[in-house]
């Protein structure tokens, strides 16, 4: 393959505008996001505020992808990827999703380049793989050749997925557990949201909990095999609000819930499905005080390839496009 050729991704996730450039052989050149952003308060966007903001964001995406582009004339864009679903299954489906779609159709169709659609959560997983092995020595390629898990976190999903090699993906996603009411972000950021931070606010209370140095209490888990309630975690925040303890202490017994919820459910899946590489993905995932209790049990990926991200997205351009060349 050429060494002049690089892979476009984008992703516009509910929470990201996201673009990234990649070569042939996996390296990133460029990482560009834009966070949406979120009134002071509240918890999350509504999806016709997403598509606005989306809409707004991707000039300066592609004037970020056209300038590292000048910058570097020998290169040129083989292929473009792009999210379309937020997941791998039947009727998934997020509107802000559409504003990316469009945006990389109209880069193909100008450009003379094939289109791939992928989901949000394969590019998530995608880009969390091969961050993990980087940093962990391993081989991306062996890994993905064969069966492992990954644990997709974040403020949408609390999902563990089971991936296999695939003929018409580049890996086939199963979600085999998770959570039954809300994810572990939402449970992360309505804690944070009453203790008056701004949203999102899981990277000031990942600080706050790595801060403190207090007893943590260990709250029951409420894990089934491989499935779990997060739910009542926000009534335990609001109680130890209530109760006068400090932000540091409240965001330390939070991320420790959620850490021992997810060891639990690691440990579970290893039982139900035999040993295989544990890959743990999605923003929650970035977190330093939950990765001290999970690091033992697999692999993470840098806090930049753990949240929303397009490299992932890019990194399917390069496999598909392999695929389709020989």
């Amino acid at each position: 393959m050429q060494e002049n050729l690089v892979f476009l991704g984008i992703d516009t996730s509910n929470y990201t505008t996201s673009a990234a450039l990649c070569t042939a052989d996996g390296r990133v050149l460029l990482n560009h996001k834009v966070p949406l952003p979120v009134k002071e308060g509240e918890r999350g966007l509504r999806q016709s505020d997403a598509v606005f903001h989306h809409v707004k964001n991707l000039p300066e995406s592609a004037s970020a992808i056209g300038a590292y582009l000048g910058a570097n004339p020998q290169l040129s864009i083989a292929a473009v990827a792009v999210s379309k679903t937020p997941r791998d299954v039947p009727g998934s489906y997020m509107p802000c999703f559409l504003s990316g779609v469009a945006t990389a159709e109209f880069i193909s169709a100008t450009n003379g380049v094939p289109i791939y659609y992928v989901s949000h959560q394969a590019g998530h997983v995608m880009a969390a793989l091969s961050s993990a092995c980087e940093i962990a020595g391993e081989s991306k390629d062996k890994i993905a050749s064969d069966r492992f898990i990954a644990f997709h976190v974040s403020g949408g999903t609390t999902d563990v997925l089971l991936c296999e090699p695939d003929e018409e993906r580049i890996f086939k996603i199963t979600q085999i557990g998770g959570t039954r009411d809300i994810n572990a972000g939402q449970a992360i950021d309505r804690s944070g949201v009453m203790m008056g931070l701004r949203f999102p606010c899981g990277a000031e209370m990942d600080k706050m909990a790595l801060s403190y140095d207090g007893q943590i209490n260990k709250f029951a888990l409420s894990v089934d095999g491989t499935w779990c309630n997060l739910s009542g975690l926000e009534n335990k925040a609001k109680k130890m609000q209530g109760d006068g303890l400090s932000h540091d202490e409240i965001s330390a017994n939070v991320f420790d819930f959620i850490a021992r919820t997810l060891e639990k459910i690691t440990k579970n899946v290893i039982v139900e499905h035999g040993e295989m590489p544990v890959i743990y993905a999605g923003g929650v995932m970035s977190s330093q005080f939950i990765k001290k209790t999970l690091s033992k049990y697999g692999m993470f990926a840098s806090p930049a390839h753990s949240a929303d991200n397009a490299v992932g997205v890019a990194l399917h351009a390069v496999e598909y496009y392999k695929r389709s060349n020989g």
